[in-house]
């Protein structure tokens, strides 16, 4: 999707990932990651720390920078 940190396709990852844990990284290409998020976020909400796993998703997601 983009390139650098910050890019609209990096925004857009981001979002996903706020709405759903592992979406944004499902966008860019990345399915273990998006895969090992979700599972996480899904198991650590039923102990009330899925907001952790769900927030690395976010930012992850807003980070990623597409290797050369």
């Amino acid at each position: 999707m983009a390139a650098s940190p910050g890019s609209t396709g990096n925004v857009i990852a981001a979002l996903a990932s706020f709405f759903i844990p592992g979406l944004g990284q499902l966008l860019q290409g990345k399915l273990f990651r998006a895969l090992i998020m979700f599972v996480l976020a899904a198991a650590l909400w039923f102990f009330f720390l899925g907001w952790i796993i769900h927030l690395w998703s976010i930012i992850d997601a807003a980070l990623y920078k597409r290797p050369a």
